[in-house]
């Protein structure tokens, strides 16, 4: 009968305590990131929004006085409408748009990578210098693309001044920003794909569509999840070329909840109200990313 020694024994626990420890200490700096620059004031959001605090003077405790606000606020539910207008109008387009062009993309052609790099570039140029290049490129007066669309017939009436036309006009700049990033991350889902597969599926008879719809689309559904979760997140957070293109107008046309959360919490001074304005973005985007993933979910298992 062998005996361990108690030297060994506690040689052995240091080095599985060493072996437990060891991916925390790694992901201490980023946990540390993280809870300062993310959980922190996310908390701490949580309690303004149950005050009446303000950037200049003091604040008091007022429970649930600033949500009971929301609901009689018109101003919110203009907001929360053209949020709603904006994600609709852009996430699906977006989409469709980003997958069809990786599947074109993920074929072999020349100059492919300079496709891919063109459509690509403007997700990587601030937001705010393509912003103010497209509120020239739509001005009713010297725009480009507006003079094209009359010309064509089409009615543009005043570009960006227009209640009628603002909205649709930042949704479109906003789905040529991020269009090359979705299409980069289905590209991804799509290089991932056994070419096997459609090798077989192709031997057995099956079409372009049949391929599609039976190889290629099971295999990426969580690249699908994925994009669909973040896009609808991007679409809830828009904020910088609205900002820059429209500042909200006309007629608060294009004022999202993002818009509003800043003109309520740095031009009017009301912190607390902008914090529960906040929250109930973060509740409203979070509830959709659930159900987003739940529905994924259940088409995998009957995959």
């Amino acid at each position: 009968m062998t005996t361990t020694s108690p030297a060994r024994t506690s040689r052995g626990s240091a080095i599985r305590r060493r072996t437990l420890l060891t991916p925390y200490v790694f992901l201490a700096p980023a946990l540390g990131v993280l809870g300062f620059f993310v959980l922190w004031p996310m908390v701490r959001a949580l309690f303004t929004s149950f005050t009446n605090s303000s950037i200049i003077g003091t604040s008091e405790f007022t429970g649930l006085a600033n949500y009971e606000r929301l609901f009689s606020d018109p101003a919110f539910g203009n907001a929360l409408l053209n949020t709603l207008v904006y994600v609709v109008a852009t996430t699906p387009v977006s989409i469709l748009l980003a997958l069809g062009l990786a599947l074109l993309l993920n074929r072999r052609f020349a100059g492919r990578t300079f496709f891919r790099a063109v459509i690509f570039f403007p997700f990587v140029v601030s937001f705010g210098i393509i912003s103010i290049a497209w509120s020239f490129i739509l001005d009713p007066q010297v725009g480009l693309v507006i003079g094209w669309l009359q010309q064509l017939g089409i009615p543009t009436g005043n570009g960006l001044r227009d209640p009628a036309w603002a909205m649709p006009l930042v949704a479109f700049v906003g789905i040529w920003r991020n269009l090359g990033f979705y299409m980069v991350l289905f590209l991804a889902g799509l290089q991932s794909v056994p070419r096997e597969l459609y090798e077989a599926a192709e031997i057995d008879g099956a079409g372009g569509w049949c391929r599609f719809r039976s190889i290629t689309l099971p295999l990426i559904s969580n690249t699908t999840m994925f994009v669909v979760i973040i896009a609808t997140i991007f679409a809830f957070q828009a904020f910088d070329h609205i900002y820059v293109m429209t500042n909200g107008g006309p007629f608060f046309k294009t004022e999202t909840l993002v818009m509003l959360i800043y003109r309520t919490g740095f031009e009017n001074f009301q912190m607390g109200y902008a914090a529960a304005i906040s929250w109930v973005l973060v509740v409203v985007v979070l509830a959709l990313s659930l159900a987003q993933m739940a529905f994924f979910n259940r088409r995998a298992v009957r995959y």
